[in-house]
């Protein structure tokens, strides 16, 4: 799994994940898994796979570290 710390948390229920080599990854608040998407923070490190979603890259399988 990669790792990666929240850029943005989104009202509407997503997010954006600053990745180790400098790109930002959508994620969206079904990806979350041990916590709910609630209890996210900006800058909170967190796990994640990368997976292709309708629009393009995005996580999956999203976990605070």
């Amino acid at each position: 799994m990669a790792e990666g710390t929240i850029k943005k948390i989104m009202d509407k229920g997503f997010g954006f994940i600053a990745t180790a080599n400098g790109k930002d990854l959508f994620f969206h608040m079904s990806a979350v898994q041990g916590v709910s998407f609630e209890d996210l923070r900006e800058g909170q490190k967190v796990t994640y796979t990368e997976g292709m979603g309708k629009k393009g890259p995005c996580a999956e399988n999203v976990r605070p570290v």
